[in-house]
């Protein structure tokens, strides 16, 4: 049996509580929280950790400097991190410089992958105008070519072997330069225009193949249609650059292909005898204003 004392206090509870309501009144309270929408603020992302926004004097981000001194396991926990910033993935240095490019630079092609994964941007230009490709090229590091062709997006891979970097270059010129007919024969089985001009003088690879004297090379590019009778600026095809060259193999492989117009050098304007001729000849020259120590000759 509950003592009075005790039974008032759970009396007096109860009475205090929703018991006491009127029915209708319970009802409508009921309806009411039904009816009540709280308004919490917009969940705010979780500020980025310290380290995103820490930058050395030279403009090197931490993932700079991971990729610099190698350290995968570091480099790519701060792309796994980082997914969902691309701006902090393509962040310049002061030789604008991503992480892409040091990545190929340094011959890392499994952070090269994750980058690419993550949505970084392979157009961006370092302070020579190449993008990550050409400097893969001119390096001949066959492995990062393969990365960066394999997990470029079509449009930005089409854009890129377009482009030239400040030199006037194409990743098919660099690589040509340097000789690493892998990459060419990749390079061009992409799409790359095997046509493609230097803004400068007009050369095409297959020019630079002959003034390499590199034989394999000109076939190579002869075989994926190189055309042979493609002129620099200055008028001079393919098979025009052999002349004065040792190799007589170049220069019959490309004899064969050239039309006869551009097998010979082209005319070199005679300088003298397009200047009109003086009235005198060197003897008859006058010379009337001839000084020594301060007094003019009489002649």
């Amino acid at each position: 049996m509950v003592p009075r004392k005790e039974r008032a206090a759970l009396d007096d509870r109860h009475d205090s509580g929703l018991d006491s309501m009127k029915e209708e009144d319970y009802d409508q309270l009921v309806r009411d929280l039904r009816d009540i929408r709280l308004q919490l603020p917009a969940a705010q992302p979780a500020p980025a950790p310290a380290w995103r926004h820490q930058l050395t004097d030279d403009g090197d981000s931490f993932l700079h400097l991971a990729v610099i001194h190698e350290e995968l396991a570091l480099s790519l926990e701060a792309i796994r991190q980082a997914r969902a910033e691309p701006a902090f993935l393509d962040l310049q240095n002061h030789l604008s410089q991503t992480p892409l490019h040091l990545a190929v630079i340094t011959d890392q092609p499994e952070i090269a992958e994750a980058l690419l994964k993550a949505g970084c941007d392979p157009e961006i230009r370092d302070f020579r105008g190449n993008m990550p490709l050409h400097i893969a090229c001119e390096q001949g590091s066959l492995r990062s070519v393969g990365v960066l062709t394999q997990y470029c997006q079509a449009h930005h891979l089409h854009a890129i072997l377009q482009a030239a970097n400040y030199n006037g270059h194409t990743c098919l010129h660099l690589a040509s330069i340097q000789g690493y007919l892998a990459i060419v024969e990749c390079l061009l089985s992409l799409g790359a225009d095997v046509n493609a001009q230097e803004p400068c003088n007009g050369r095409t690879a297959l020019h630079l193949a002959v003034d390499l004297q590199n034989s394999e090379l000109v076939s190579l590019l002869v075989k994926h249609g190189a055309d042979v009778n493609k002129v620099t600026y200055q008028g001079y095809s393919p098979y025009q650059l052999t002349w004065g060259r040792d190799s007589s193999i170049i220069q019959e492989q490309l004899k064969q292909l050239t039309i006869a117009d551009l097998q010979m050098l082209p005319e070199s304007e005679d300088e003298e005898s397009s200047e009109s001729e003086s009235e005198f000849t060197e003897d008859e020259l006058m010379y009337d204003d001839c000084v020594i120590g301060g007094r003019q000759l009489a002649l």
